[in-house]
């Protein structure tokens, strides 16, 4: 009987090992994103090409073991076109030119948060009518990554990830 309980205690052990290894490196991919966001908000595209060297970073550095199997596939369908994107907002210093990759990029990062639980938090799915496209974001004020001080409060969240 004690060798079962210590085999439960161990499974337990090593699959929670893996669910938070797992949010770890998913909240840090988000909190990059997040950067990046915040970055064109202020309409700084050093610091958004920065910001998005830092997501391709932790994009590559996944550790893809932490992940269920499920979770890998879907992270692995979405992993080259989030690449390609940040690709993009990181070589470019023009800000519309980011702002338009950004939009790709958000819709593919969405697509995952929808997939994989990236965070505890809550993530808010917002959209510009203006642009018609989406961003995420960490909380539920609204400011618009795509036109700036120009239009900050442009926009409405469309869908809540709890």
């Amino acid at each position: 009987m004690k060798k079962i309980f210590l085999l439960v205690v161990l499974l337990a052990i090593v699959f929670t090992g893996r669910v938070l290894a797992q949010n770890s490196q998913t909240q840090s991919l988000l909190t990059s994103y997040y950067d990046i966001k915040n970055a064109l908000i202020n309409a700084d595209a050093t610091v958004a090409a920065s910001k998005a060297a830092e997501f391709s970073k932790e994009l590559v550095n996944m550790d893809m073991k932490s992940m269920a199997e499920a979770d890998m596939n879907i992270f692995m369908g979405l992993k080259d076109k989030l690449a390609f994107d940040a690709k993009h907002i990181l070589e470019s210093k023009d800000i519309a030119h980011q702002r338009e990759h950004f939009a790709t990029f958000s819709a593919n990062l969405f697509k995952l948060a929808k997939a994989v639980k990236l965070t505890k938090a809550p993530v808010y799915y917002a959209y510009c009518p203006m642009k018609k496209s989406y961003w995420l974001s960490d909380n539920a004020g609204i400011k618009n990554p795509y036109f700036g001080k120009q239009m900050l409060t442009c926009g409405a969240v469309k869908e809540t990830i709890k």
